[in-house]
Order: C-alpha cells, then sequence, then structure tokens
C-alpha cells in the first residue's frame, strides 16, 4: 500500500524522503496558487529562483522574460507582482516564460528537485492534480509538502495538504502519517476562506489591501492545471 504523507513545513525535508516519491509542494498564500494561475493564464514555462539575485542569473540565461517575485510578502523593485490576480492584471502571461522567486514556495519547490516527480499543487487545482497523479503514478507514495514560512508552520498550507488527502483518500488506499490525518481532520472542519484569511499570512494580506487574493485562492478545484518540475523548469503537463 503507497504512503501519504504530509511534511508541515520545507525545513522537515530529509533526503529520504524523496526517495521513490511523488512530492507535491503546497504554498497556498501564494507561490504555488500563483503558478497554477499563471499556467491557467497561458505562461510558457515558470523558471523557480531562490532570491532575487538567483532570478537575475536564472533570467540572463532564459531571455526574454518576466521576473515576478516576494520577499516576507513586500513587492520586489524591478519585479512583476508575485500575487495571481496582481500579476495577470499587470502583465499578459500568455506565451512568456516567467522567472520567480519568493520567500518560501519556490525555496521548498528546489529542495523538492531530487525526487522522481515533483508537482505544485493548490486549492484551485486539487482535483486535477490528484486525478493527474492516481493515473500516472498509481503505486508511488505521495508526500505534500507545506512550505510553511522561514521555519514556521503556516496554517493554511496545512488546509490545503488536508484538501489533497481527502482527494487521494477518497479515491483508494494509502496508508497515512499524522500529518495527514491532521490536515484532513481540519479540512473537513473549516470552509476554505475562514482558514485562509483567518492565518497569519491572510490576515497580513487584508491588512496591506489584498483581500481579493486570499479570496480567490481560497475556492477548491476550479482551474484544471496539472504542473510539473522537468530539469528545473515549471511545465504544464495538463
Amino acid at each position: 500500500m503507497p504512503n501519504l504523507q504530509v511534511l508541515l513545513k520545507k525545513e522537515d525535508l530529509l533526503p529520504a524522503h524523496l526517495e521513490d516519491r511523488v512530492v507535491i509542494v503546497l504554498d497556498i498564500l501564494f507561490a504555488t496558487s500563483t503558478m497554477v494561475h499563471a499556467f491557467s493564464q497561458g505562461v510558457a514555462g515558470i523558471w523557480p529562483a531562490l532570491n532575487t539575485d538567483d532570478a537575475d542569473v536564472v533570467a540572463a540565461a532564459v531571455g526574454d522574460c518576466i521576473k515576478s517575485g516576494e520577499y516576507l510578502a513586500e513587492h520586489l523593485p524591478g519585479f512583476a507582482p508575485a500575487f495571481p490576480l496582481s500579476l495577470s492584471r499587470e502583465q499578459s502571461l500568455r506565451d512568456r516564460k516567467l522567472v520567480y522567486c519568493t520567500t518560501n514556495g519556490t525555496v521548498a519547490l528546489k529542495a523538492s528537485a531530487g525526487a522522481q516527480d515533483v508537482y505544485v499543487g493548490s486549492l484551485l487545482n486539487g482535483a486535477a492534480l490528484v486525478s493527474h497523479v492516481r493515473k500516472v503514478h498509481p503505486e508511488s507514495s505521495v508526500l505534500i509538502l507545506c512550505s510553511g514560512s522561514i521555519g514556521m508552520f503556516n496554517l493554511e498550507d496545512f488546509y490545503g495538504a488536508g484538501h489533497f488527502v481527502e482527494l487521494f483518500a477518497g479515491q483508494g488506499s494509502y496508508q497515512l502519517n499524522d500529518g495527514a490525518r491532521g490536515a484532513r481532520l481540519l479540512r473537513r472542519a473549516y470552509d476554505p476562506l475562514t482558514v485562509l484569511s483567518g492565518s497569519r499570512v491572510g490576515l497580513m494580506m487584508r491588512d496591506k489591501g489584498f483581500m481579493d487574493e486570499v479570496e480567490y485562492c481560497a475556492q477548491f478545484d476550479i482551474l484544471d492545471v496539472v504542473a510539473r518540475l522537468e530539469e528545473g523548469v515549471l511545465r504544464r503537463a495538463k
């Protein structure tokens, strides 16, 4: 029986966690939600970067591209917005290359690169991604990696993990760890907007006037998007 595990933050990730597993990286507010949204808007590919210096190096190699990013939820000078709605309002993403750096999500994604298969997940694409993984990797164990925030647990990522656990466990047999069980209980107990808007990041975004971004990310399964990491670049698989 394959395992279905949830890790509470990227700093908990060990090399052994990546062996023979499909990894789904979550940064619900906002990195992985932004990535999924960008693919729904037609972006050609996403190059994750660790920080601004890394993004500049990657962008120079990629050529014509959009650079987007944030650090500690603050806009980076010279970069496009890092949140889904703001990014697509400011830039036409269709057929563009996106170099993207964030405090946590892109760091977690690059840390997971050694796994056999790595995907990005959000509440927005949960059903599409779970369907894809079950079809393409039917016997594989799955690790859901919550990005967290610089070593801290993030409520919204844990809730997002619970949505994925509910979808996976409802369609077949997996052996759950306690992280997966706890996330599933949270998902069953509360609606997404209550959790996301009441989280530390959600409250910060409300104070900054970005509640529309939180509300957008608090929707279940509205995007038929599957994005997979291929040689360091996120490409749309579906």
